[in-house]
């Protein structure tokens, strides 16, 4: 009897002590350890919330479809050679496709009037620039990821189809502009969404398929643009999706387990984690639970508490500050750069449809390199050489002329200098999402969103230079925005981090370690 008194404190001890241990882990090492860094519930996730780019497409690219200059013809024999409309009577000259075709022939936007096309264009960036910010922080706070996602598609949709019942140009131009206040919001977003529940080894090339949605959401719009002729069926069809994906797509979306984290919900964090390892064929042993990043290790003690962070706190600390400088003024100069030449290919005066088509589709091989490169070579060497390479066929267009087989060399340098500006524009979400942690993270994403609408806004400024000049501005933006981004840290294999204080306390730490 007395020798099993002595034996049950050996058996009894241990036991106790590994049921009252509790590991706390952030939510990248749960991935990587217990979950699965993407499994079948990421993908299914992934691919439901990327979706919403495709919306994204349709509401901004309608523009060019919508706001066409369509051809006209002129009304018996009496019609001079190489004459322009605007040099002749109303009554000489009618729209080849009549008057409903494009906004354009609706309010005669043509001669005098042109600028008004674009003015609507850029209020409808300036919407989204609005938008970026304001969803952008909406879904960084009480609203969370899911809940703005949700909001910006409802607003879509209403004002989408509105815009097609538009009885005059400036009620078209106020709808085209709550549009863009919501498109604004949409693909960050999403991205966000997306993104946040990928594990860190996968989370590169994940962040960088976003971008196939939207290209395939252009492809997709010529298709629809090409069947559907006039304007305003047009806008109803391209704004019907939006209202398909609140019915269809959000319900089988979830909330994202880092925005639950920072909002202190974290029993609803851990439900999530355990049925992304059960939907992955993982399991989360008990005992296991989530922290952030500035809580692993506290003996397992537990904080509820609403962690909270806005821009103020990104410009107070000094290391986010230049971070969120160096994204805003890289964002805008790629934005000049991608916008620009897009613009630039569109005066080919080719087949419209098959132009926009042919874009899209060009931008996808550069999705899939820069996807291939980006886990090899880091986000930083590939943000610079992918400005660089565009800045030198841009370097290319701007000297060679515009006459004969030079045409030829112009539109391929135009063409290679998109390839290499579209890796930048999709590399830059990933590595913006990456410097800055959770409870900023949508703030800061929007910041470099408005900055890139604002480059939007003053591409076709540039455009209207000429033909070779425009060259010459973009090969400056891409050199300065390659410039820009030898400031910026590397994060390839680096933890998302959720606040403020366990970044700072972890980029400390490293350049402790590095001065040892």
């Amino acid at each position: 009897m007395e020798s099993n008194n002595v034996r049950q404190p050996l058996l009894d001890t241990p036991a106790k002590k590994a049921a009252d241990e509790v590991e706390r882990l952030c939510i990248d090492d749960m991935l990587q350890r217990y979950c699965g860094e993407f499994g079948r519930w990421q993908m299914k996730h992934f691919v439901l919330t990327c979706l919403a780019w495709a919306l994204e497409a349709f509401h901004t690219m309608v523009m060019i479809f919508a706001d066409q200059e369509p051809n006209w013809r002129c009304v018996g024999s009496d019609c001079p050679v190489g004459s322009s409309n605007c040099d002749m009577d109303p009554g000489l000259w009618e729209w080849s496709e009549g008057k409903g075709s494009s906004t354009v022939s609706e309010w005669g936007l043509v001669c005098g009037e042109k600028y008004k096309i674009g003015l609507v264009q850029a209020l409808f960036f300036a919407g989204c620039m609005i938008g970026a910010g304001v969803f952008g922080h909406l879904s960084d706070s009480k609203l969370g990821r899911k809940g703005s996602l949700t909001v910006v598609c409802i607003i879509n949709a209403i004002f989408g189809i509105a815009t097609a019942f538009s009885p005059s140009y400036w009620v078209y131009v106020a709808l085209r502009f709550l549009t863009g206040f919501s498109t604004g919001g949409v693909g960050l977003t999403a991205f966000v969404l997306a993104t946040e529940p990928v594990g860190p080894s996968k989370r590169g090339v994940a962040g960088m398929s976003t971008f196939y949605f939207f290209s395939a959401g252009i492809a997709l719009l010529s298709g629809i643009a090409y069947v559907f002729r006039s304007w305003r069926e047009l806008f109803i069809v391209s704004s019907l999706p939006s209202l398909f994906f609140l019915l269809i797509v959000i319900p089988f979306i979830s909330e994202s387990p880092r925005w639950y984290l920072v909002r202190g919900r974290v029993d609803e964090a851990m439900e999530l984690m355990h049925t992304i390892a059960k939907t992955n064929g993982r399991h989360i042993p008990a005992g296991v639970t989530l922290a952030l990043d500035d809580e692993e290790g506290n003996d397992g003690q537990r904080d509820d508490n609403v962690v909270e962070g806005s821009l103020k706190d990104v410009l107070q600390s000094p290391l986010t500050r230049i971070r969120l400088i160096l994204a805003i003024a890289i964002s805008f100069t790629v934005s000049i750069v991608y916008y620009g030449l897009s613009l630039n290919v569109g005066n080919l005066k080719t087949n419209l449809y098959l132009n926009v088509f042919l874009n899209a589709v060009t931008e996808m091989p550069a999705f899939a390199i820069t996807a291939v490169l980006l886990d090899r070579y880091g986000r930083k060497p590939l943000t610079i050489g992918t400005q660089w390479f565009s800045c030198v066929f841009c370097i290319a267009g701007f000297v060679v002329g515009g006459v004969g087989p030079w045409k030829t060399v112009r539109m391929v340098s135009g063409v290679l200098g998109i390839f290499g500006m579209a890796g930048t524009y999709n590399l830059l979400f990933i590595y913006i999402a990456e410097l800055f942690p959770t409870v900023v993270r949508n703030a800061a994403l929007g910041c470099a969103t408005q900055a890139a609408q604002m480059g939007a806004i003053l591409a076709p400024f540039v455009v209207v230079l000429g033909e070779g000049l425009p060259f010459g501005v973009f090969a400056v933006c891409g050199l300065v925005g390659g410039g820009l981004a030898f400031y910026l840290p590397e994060t390839l294999n680096k933890p998302m981090y959720d606040t403020m204080f366990g970044m700072h306390e972890a980029e400390n730490n490293r350049g402790r370690d590095q001065v040892c």
